[in-house]
C-alpha cells in the first residue's frame, strides 16, 4: 500500500518536472532566439525535444507492454526528425504539447489509491477480551476460537461468534445491507463487521480475525478490484489508423520528392495533438462539471466509461431508499389520539440509544411536538422502555411488553400493514393498556423514482436491484420503481456474481453505499457510492463519489459523461481532419516543419476552445437555480410539516365506523386542517412554486396536471365542509356517514398521492441539500 502510494507521488512528480522543464526550453530558446543568439537558442531546443523523445520513448514502451499501440509513437518519430533535419523549434513545441497533455490526462486519470484502507480503518483494531477473569484489551491478530470477548454499544463486532448473554440487538446494515436493527438471542452467530445497536453483550468467538466474515469481505475486494479491465485512454482507440495513415503519407512525400524535411513536416503536423489535448480537456472539463454537482469522479477513464454504461445495478438500503428507518403509519386502540400516542412515546424513547428509539423521537420533533422528560425510567434489553412521562405510565416496546394479546382489530392491522409495507412495529403502552403502534420503514428516496427515468432516456436500457434485504421489502420497492429485475438476499459475494453476470452481457454501473457493496462495486465497469452518508469502504472502492445525499446526482453525472464525451470525440475529429489537410500541404512541400508546428498549434487552440465546451450545462440537464432552489425548500419543508397531518383525514374516517361521534369531532379537525393550512399551502404553491417549476420544466403547461389535483382537492374540501355544517343542525345519518367517509378516505388518498408527486418530481429538483421527507 505504501509502495503504491510512492509510485503514485512519484508519477506526479514527474509529469510535472517535464512539463516544468519542457516550457522553460521552449520559453529559453525563444528568448535566445529574439536576442539573436542562435546557438544557444538551438541548445535550449535540442534539450527540449530531447527530453520529449525520451518521454516518448517511455510511452510508447509501456503501450507495448500493454499490448497497446499508443499515438506516442507518432510524435517519438516526429522528435526524432526534427533533430535529423535541425527542425529544433518544432521540436520543442512538440514536446510542450506531449507534456501539457500528459499532465492534464494524468491529473484527470488519477484514480483513488490504497482502495482497501477504508475498509480496514472500518474494522476494530482491538477487541475487549476476558482472561482470567478480568477484562483486558488485545490485538485482532490476537483472538482465539473460544476466547470471550465484550462488545460495546456502539462498536463494531470484531470477529464472528456466538451470543454467550442476549437478547441483543444488532446493526447489519454494513453487510446485508437491511436498514433495520434485527434481534438476536443466546446462542445466535453474530458476523463480524456488524454493529452492536444495544446495550453491552458477550461474544464467544468462532473464528479469528483472519478467518471472519468482514476479513472475506475485504478479500473479496482485493479479487475483484485485480479483475477489473484497465480504462483505455480515448486517444489510443484512434491510434492504429491516424498511425498508418500519417506514416502512409510521411513515406509517400519522402519517396516521390526524395526530402526527408518533407517527411518531417509532415509528421510534425501529425503529431497528435488534438489527440493528446483535446481529450483530456474535455473530460478534465467534464470533470470539473461533475464536482460542481456534488459528484467526485476519479479520472478521465471512469467518465468515459460512464458514457458508455448501458445497465444500471442498484443496491436497495441507503441508495433507493432513505437508508434510515421513519414512522410510515400510527395505528391507535380505539380512544387513543395518534397525536398524543406518538407524544408519550418519543418523550420516553429520549432515554434510549436504540436506532428506532432515535427515529421515534426525530419523527416526534420534525412533526412539531414538544417532548418532555421521562421519569423513573429503564430499558428492558430485548424488549424495551418504560417509565412516567406527564404522569401516565408508558412503555414502548415489543408487543409482550406492552400488554397486547394479539387479537385486538387495531393489532392485527398494524402488524399487516409492517408486513406489507416491509417494516416493523413497534408497540406503545399507556398505563399498563395496549394503546396503538408505530409503523417504521425504510422510504424511498424522493428522486428515486425520477432519477431511474432519467436515465433510461440518457441510454440505460437496463436496471436491475440487487440487495441483501428480504424480497419481500425489495419486491414491495422495485414495483414502485418500475425496474427491469429484482434479485434479493444476496449476500457480498453473490452481488459480485450478479455484476459479473451482468457485466458479460453490457457496460455497468453499480450504485451502492455500504460495506457490503464494496466488492461488487470494484467488480463492475463503474463503481458509484453514496459517499454523503454511505460507508467510507464503498466511496474509496468506487471510481464515483456522490458527496451529497441525493441519488439524482447520478443521472447529472450520466448526463454530463455522455456529452463531454461526444464534445471529446467532436474534437478529436476535427483536429485529426484538419491535421490531414496540414500532413496534405506538408507533402507536398507547402509547409515547412517550423511553420507547420505554428499551424499546429493552431489547430490545437482551436480544438481545445471546443473541448472546453464541456464546461457549459447541456439542453438535457435541468436545474432551477438559486432562487428557484430556495423556493422549492420552501415548499418541501412545508410538505415536511404538513404530510403526516394528513393522516388524520383516515383517522377520522376510520373513527366514524366505530364511534360516530368521536369520528364527527376528528372529521372538524381534518377539515380545520384542510381549510387553515392545506388550502393555503397549495395556494402559495401554483402561485410561487410551479411557475418556477414550468419554466425549468419548459413545454407546454408541465404542472397542469399538479393544478388539477388542487382543483379537485378543493373540490372534495368544500363538500365535506357543507356535509360537516348539515350535523350542526341534526345528528349524522347513515348516509352522512358514509358520505363522509368516502369523502375523508378520497381526500386522503389524493393528497397522499399528490404529496408524493410534487416530492419526486418538482421539488426534488432543489440544488440544495435535499431536505428529508415524511
Amino acid at each position: 500500500m505504501a509502495c503504491s502510494l510512492l509510485t503514485a507521488t512519484t508519477e506526479r512528480i514527474a509529469r510535472t518536472g517535464s512539463l516544468t522543464m519542457s516550457i522553460f526550453g521552449l520559453a529559453a530558446g525563444s528568448t535566445a532566439s529574439l536576442a539573436g543568439a542562435t546557438d544557444l537558442a538551438s541548445i535550449c531546443w535540442v534539450a527540449t525535444t530531447v527530453l520529449g523523445a525520451l518521454l516518448a520513448m517511455i510511452w510508447v514502451g509501456s503501450a507495448a507492454l500493454h499490448g497497446r499501440l499508443g499515438v506516442d509513437l507518432i510524435a517519438l518519430a516526429a522528435l526524432v526528425g526534427t533533430l535529423f533535419v535541425d527542425e529544433f523549434f518544432a521540436g520543442a513545441v512538440i514536446t510542450v504539447m506531449l507534456t501539457t497533455g500528459r499532465s492534464l490526462e494524468g491529473w484527470a486519470a488519477g484514480r483513488a489509491e490504497c482502495e482497501l484502507r477504508a475498509l480496514l480503518q472500518h474494522g476494530p483494531q482491538v477487541a475487549h477480551r476476558y482472561e482470567r477473569g478480568s477484562l483486558g484489551d488485545c490485538p485482532l491478530d490476537d483472538i482465539a476460537i473460544g476466547d470471550v470477548l465484550l462488545v460495546q454499544p456502539g462498536e463494531v463486532v470484531p470477529v464472528d461468534g456466538t451470543l454467550r448473554t442476549g437478547p441483543v440487538v444488532i446493526d447489519e446494515n454494513a453487510l446485508t445491507g437491511e436498514s433495520l436493527p434485527v434481534r438476536r438471542g443466546v446462542n445466535d452467530i453474530v458476523r463480524s463487521g456488524s454493529v452492536n445497536a444495544g446495550l453491552p453483550f458477550d461474544l464467544i468467538a468462532t473464528t479469528t480475525s483472519a478467518d471472519s466474515t468482514f476479513a472475506g469481505i475485504v478479500r473479496l475486494v482485493q479479487q475483484a478490484s485485480a479483475s477489473t479491465s484497465p480504462f483505455v485512454r480515448l486517444a489510443d482507440r484512434f491510434a492504429v489508423a491516424f498511425l498508418t495513415i500519417s506514416f502512409a503519407i510521411a513515406g509517400s512525400a519522402w519517396l516521390v520528392s526524395g526530402q526527408a524535411t518533407r517527411a518531417v513536416a509532415v509528421l510534425v503536423v501529425a503529431t497528435p495533438c488534438p489527440l493528446i489535448l483535446a481529450a483530456p480537456v474535455a473530460i478534465v472539463a467534464g470533470l470539473s462539471r461533475c464536482a460542481g454537482r456534488g459528484v467526485v469522479v476519479k479520472g478521465g477513464g471512469a467518465l468515459e466509461a460512464l458514457a458508455h454504461a448501458d445497465v444500471l445495478l442498484l443496491d436497495k438500503t441507503g441508495t433507493l431508499t432513505v437508508g434510515r428507518p421513519t414512522i410510515v403509519d400510527i395505528i391507535t386502540a380505539d380512544g387513543v389520539d395518534s397525536a398524543e400516542l406518538l407524544h408519550k412515546a418519543a418523550s420516553l424513547d429520549q432515554i434510549s440509544p436504540h436506532v428506532l428509539a432515535t427515529a421515534i423521537v426525530g419523527d416526534a420533533r420534525r412533526r412539531g411536538l414538544q417532548l418532555v422528560v421521562p421519569t423513573d425510567a429503564s430499558e428492558q434489553a430485548g424488549s424495551g422502555v418504560g417509565g412516567v412521562v406527564s404522569g401516565r405510565r408508558v412503555r414502548v416496546g415489543n408487543g409482550r411488553w406492552t400488554g397486547v394479546n394479539g387479537h385486538e382489530e387495531w393489532v392485527i392491522r398494524a402488524r399487516a400493514v409492517a408486513e406489507f409495507e416491509g417494516a416493523v412495529c413497534v408497540f406503545v403502552g399507556i398505563d399498563d393498556q395496549p394503546a396503538g403502534a408505530l409503523i417504521l420503514s425504510d422510504p424511498l428516496r424522493p428522486d428515486a423514482a425520477r432519477t431511474i427515468r432519467n436515465l433510461r432516456r440518457s441510454g440505460i436500457r437496463r436496471v436491475v436491484m440487487v440487495t441483501g434485504d428480504r424480497i419481500e421489502v425489495a419486491a414491495a420497492v422495485g414495483a414502485m420503481l418500475g425496474l427491469d429485475e429484482i434479485v434479493a438476499e444476496q449476500s457480498p459475494a453473490d452481488k459480485v456474481d450478479v455484476v459479473r453476470r451482468e457485466t458479460s452481457i453490457g457496460s455497468t454501473i453499480m450504485v451502492g453505499d455500504g460495506i457490503n457493496d464494496a466488492p461488487a462495486l470494484a467488480a463492475a465497469t463503474v463503481g458509484v457510492a453514496i459517499g454523503a452518508r454511505g460507508s467510507t469502504a464503498s466511496s474509496e472502492v468506487a471510481d464515483i463519489v456522490l458527496t451529497v445525499d441525493r441519488l439524482d446526482r447520478l443521472g447529472d453525472a450520466h448526463l454530463i459523461a455522455r456529452r463531454t464525451r461526444s464534445i471529446a470525440l467532436q474534437s478529436v475529429m476535427a483536429g485529426m481532419t484538419l491535421s490531414l489537410l496540414a500532413m496534405a500541404a506538408a507533402a507536398g512541400g507547402y509547409l515547412p516543419p517550423s511553420l507547420g508546428a505554428v499551424l499546429q498549434e493552431l489547430i490545437d487552440v482551436a480544438v481545445i476552445l471546443n473541448a472546453l465546451r464541456a464546461l457549459r450545462a447541456g439542453s438535457g440537464e435541468m436545474h432551477l437555480g438559486q432562487s428557484g432552489s430556495a423556493i422549492a425548500l420552501q415548499f418541501a419543508t412545508a410538505h415536511q410539516r404538513l404530510r403526516p397531518d394528513v393522516a388524520l383525514l383516515r383517522e377520522a374516517a376510520d373513527h366514524l365506523s366505530v364511534d360516530a361521534e368521536r369520528g364527527v369531532e376528528t372529521a372538524r379537525r381534518a377539515h380545520r386542517l384542510l381549510v387553515e393550512q392545506i388550502g393555503p399551502h397549495e395556494v402559495e404553491e401554483d402561485r410561487l412554486l410551479y411557475p418556477v417549476i414550468a419554466s425549468a420544466l419548459g413545454g407546454t403547461d408541465p404542472t397542469g396536471t399538479m393544478s388539477r389535483a388542487h382543483a379537485e382537492i378543493a373540490k372534495l374540501t368544500a363538500q365535506l365542509g357543507l356535509t360537516l355544517e348539515r350535523l350542526d343542525v341534526a345528528s349524522p345519518t347513515p348516509t352522512d356517514i358514509r358520505e363522509m367517509q368516502r369523502l375523508l378516505y378520497g381526500l386522503y388518498a389524493v393528497l397522499e398521492l399528490h404529496f408524493a408527486q410534487e416530492d419526486e418530481s418538482f421539488l426534488s429538483l432543489a440544488d440544495d441539500a435535499s431536505v428529508e421527507q415524511r
